[in-house]
C-alpha cells in the first residue's frame, strides 16, 4: 500500500479493489486480541496428552461456532454456504490437524506454538502456487486456524451481526465467516490489511455488493474508530479524512455507478449484440460447482472457463474419477444447453496435494505445472479425462489444456485424452467423442508457433493474465513492478491481434478467458479483433454486455488499425478516450 496525504490532511491508501462500488462513512475497527501474541513454551512428556486434547477442545469449540454461523447465514449468501462448509473439513484436515498434533508430540511444545509453526508451513507451501486464485486458497486454512487459536488463547470471537450502527468496516483480516456475519442495513463496506480479489472474503463481499478495498497492509494502524473514510472497491482507493470537495466529487459517482449497475443489473439477460448486429457470447470463469447460481442470475451464456484445481486443493490425496465425474456433470447439467469449458488441472499436484517437501522448485512459474505436470504424471491426467468425457453425456462441453508452450504437448494430450476415450468405449460408457478440444494461448512461444498448433485443436483460449506476466517479464504480485502489468500494452495488443488472425485463416474459433475480458474500457479492442467469445467473473458480465450492445463493432474495426500503430499504453488510452469518451464515462462511474 502507498499513501499521498494533502495539506489538508486528506490522505489516500492503495489496496486492491475487492469488490467494486463507492461507500462514504465512519470507520469501526475490529480487532482479534491475543492472536497476535503467541509464546513457545515446552510441554513435559506427562502433559502431552492433556495438550492434545486442549487443541481437540478449541477445534471442536470452533467447529459448532462456525456451524452455529451456517446455520444463521443470510439468504442473500446461500449460495456460497459452500464456502463455509470448506472450512467445516479444513477443521480435521490431515495437514491442519493432524499435523498440529504431530508437531505437539514429536516437538513437546504448546498447541498454540504447534498450530502456529504448521500454518506458516502451509503458508511456504501455497507461496509457490502462481494461479492468484489457488494462491488465495491458504487463507481459508489461516481463517480456520485463527478460530481455533482464538480458543487456545481464551479470546473474545468477532461477532459482526452485533453491530448495531452504520458503519465501514476495518481490520487486520476479515474471514469468509465473518463476511458472512455482515448486516447490509448496517455496515457498508470494508478494508483490511491482508487478503485479495481471488480470496473467498473477496468473493463474499462482491456476492453482497458491497464495495471492499484488501491488501492495505497497515491501515489498521492508519485509521482510528469514527474516522470519515471514502472506500473506492473499484479502483482500490480509501480516502481518509477527506475535503469537502473529495466528498462531493465521490458522493457524485456513488450515485452515478449505483444508478448504472441498477441498470445493466436489468437487462443482464439481453443478448450482447452490437449495433450493427455483431454478437459476441459473454461466458463466465468459475472454480465451483456452487457458483453457476451467479453466473445464470448474471445473464452469462455459458462457463468459459471452469478451473478444476479447487478439487485437488481441497484434499490430501488425488480425487477419484467418479468424485471428478460428479463435480463436473453437476456443473454441465445445470448450465445445459449453453457450453462449459472444462481446464484441466493447472497446478503443480506434488505441491498443492501431498504432504511432500522433496520436491522443490527454485521457480514454480517456469517449472513442472499444468499440461507438464500432467504429461508427466499421465495416471493423474488420464483419470481426470475420463471424468471429463463420462460428463459430455449430460451437456456440452469442450476440454482445454492449459500452458501449452509446444507442438508435441499438444500431440501428446490429444494422444492420452485419445486412450481415455477408448478405454470408456471398451468398458461400454456412454459419452460424446467428437469433443471440441482447445488450449490456452498464454506463453509467447504459442503466440509464435499459433498457425502451427492451429493444426491440432479446435479453438485458441487466450488467456492475458499468465501471457502478460511471461511476455513482459512482469510478476504482478512484486508491488515494485506491477505498474508495468498493462493488458493495454502494444507488444500484448499485437500477441492477441496475431492469434484472433490465425485463427480466422486457420478456420478454428478464439476465446478469450482472461481478466482482459472483464473489463468494459477493453471491449472496443475486443470487438476490433472480431473476439466471438469472452469470459469473465459472474459480476462483470452485465456490464461487458452493456458495453457491447452501445458500440459498432465496424467503428471498432477501423479505431485498432490505429491502436495498433501506437507505442505506449497512455497513447492506447487516449485512442479509447477520443473514440468512447462519452460511452465510457456514461459506463464507467469514474470519468
Amino acid at each position: 500500500m502507498t499513501a499521498i496525504e494533502t495539506e489538508d490532511k486528506e490522505m489516500r491508501l492503495y489496496g486492491i479493489g475487492a469488490s467494486p462500488g463507492i461507500c462514504i462513512g465512519k470507520a469501526y475497527l475490529v480487532g482479534k486480541e491475543g492472536v497476535d501474541v503467541i509464546k513457545k513454551y515446552h510441554i513435559a512428556e506427562s502433559r502431552l496428552q492433556n495438550e492434545v486434547n486442549r487443541f481437540k477442545i478449541a477445534v471442536e469449540k470452533a467447529k459448532k461456532e462456525l456451524q452455529g454461523i451456517i446455520e444463521n447465514i443470510p439468504q442473500e449468501l446461500r449460495e456460497h454456504a459452500y464456502i463455509l462448509e470448506t472450512h467445516m473439513v479444513l477443521f480435521k484436515d490431515k495437514l491442519l490437524y493432524e499435523k498440529t498434533i504431530e508437531t505437539i508430540e514429536n516437538e513437546h511444545i504448546n498447541a498454540e506454538w504447534a498450530l502456529k509453526k504448521v500454518v506458516s508451513n502451509l503458508k511456504a507451501m501455497f507461496h509457490n502456487i502462481q494461479d492468484s486464485y489457488l494462491k488465495e486458497r491458504v487463507d481459508d486454512i489461516v481463517h480456520v486456524s485463527e478460530r481455533i487459536m482464538l480458543n487456545l488463547v481464551g479470546a473474545e470471537t468477532v461477532n459482526i451481526a452485533d453491530i448495531d450502527k452504520r458503519v465501514i468496516l476495518v481490520a487486520h483480516d476479515l474471514s469468509p465467516a465473518d463476511t458472512s456475519q455482515i448486516q447490509l442495513e448496517k455496515i457498508m463496506g470494508f478494508i483490511t490489511d491482508r487478503g485479495g480479489r481471488a480470496s473467498h472474503t473477496g468473493i463474499i463481499a462482491r456476492s453482497l455488493e458491497i464495495p471492499a478495498v484488501m491488501g492495505l497492509d497497515n491501515v489498521t494502524a492508519i485509521i482510528k474508530n469514527d474516522d470519515i473514510i471514502i472506500v473506492d472497491g473499484t479502483s482500490g482507493i480509501v480516502i481518509v479524512h477527506p475535503t469537502e470537495d473529495t466528498l462531493k466529487d465521490y458522493f457524485r459517482r456513488k450515485i452515478n455507478y449505483e444508478a448504472y449497475q441498477e441498470s445493466i443489473n436489468r437487462d443482464g439477460h439481453l443478448l450482447a449484440e452490437t449495433v450493427d448486429g455483431f454478437s459476441v457470447q459473454v461466458m463466465a470463469n468459475i472454480e465451483l460447482s456452487e457458483e453457476i447460481a451467479s453466473v445464470i442470475d448474471h445473464g452469462g451464456d455459458g462457463i468459459g472457463l471452469y478451473r478444476t484445481e479447487f478439487q485437488y486443493l481441497s484434499s490430501a490425496f488425488f480425487p477419484s474419477e467418479d468424485e471428478l465425474f460428479e463435480k463436473y456433470k453437476a456443473v454441465v447439467e445445470a448450465i445445459a444447453p449453453k457450453p462449459v469449458v472444462i481446464r484441466t488441472l493447472d497446478i503443480n499436484g506434488d505441491k498443492a496435494i501431498a504432504d511432500t517437501s522433496e520436491f522443490d522448485e527454485t521457480n514454480p512459474a517456469l517449472g513442472l505445472r499444468a499440461i507438464r505436470y500432467c504429461l508427466k504424471n499421465p495416471d493423474v491426467f488420464k483419470t481426470q479425462l475420463r471424468a471429463i468425457l463420462r460428463a459430455t453425456a449430460f451437456g456440452n462441453v469442450r476440454i482445454l489444456f492449459p500452458m501449452i508452450s509446444t507442438c508435441e504437448e499438444v500431440r501428446e494430450a490429444r494422444r492420452i485424452l485419445d486412450e481415455a476415450a477408448d478405454s470408456l468405449e471398451k468398458e461400454g460408457v456412454v459419452f460424446k467423442r467428437n469433443i471440441e478440444v482447445g488450449i490456452m494461448i498464454e506463453v509467447p512461444s504459442a503466440v509464435i508457433m499459433a498457425d502451427v498448433l492451429a493444426q491440432y485443436v479446435d479453438f485458441f483460449s487466450i488467456g492475458t493474465n499468465d501471457l502478460i506476466q511471461y511476455s513482459l517479464a512482469i510478476d504482478r504480485d512484486n508491488k515494485d513492478v506491477a505498474h508495468l502489468y498493462h493488458p493495454l500494452n502494444p507488444a500484448i495488443l499485437r500477441m492477441v491481434k496475431h492469434v484472433a488472425d490465425v485463427a480466422r485463416e486457420k478456420g478454428i474459433k478464439v476465446y478469450m478467458c482472461g481478466e482482459m475480458a472483464g473489463d468494459p474500457i477493453h471491449i472496443p479492442i475486443l470487438l476490433g479483433l472480431e473476439m466471438v467469445e469472452l469470459s469473465m467473473n459472474p459480476q462483470a458480465i452485465p456490464a461487458v454486455k452493456s458495453m457491447i450492445r452501445a458500440l459498432k463493432v465496424e467503428d471498432a474495426r477501423r479505431l485498432m488499425k490505429d491502436i495498433l500503430k501506437q507505442t505506449d499504453v497512455k497513447d492506447v488510452l487516449k485512442l479509447l478516450q477520443d473514440n468512447y469518451g462519452t460511452i465510457i464515462s456514461e459506463k464507467m462511474y469514474t470519468e
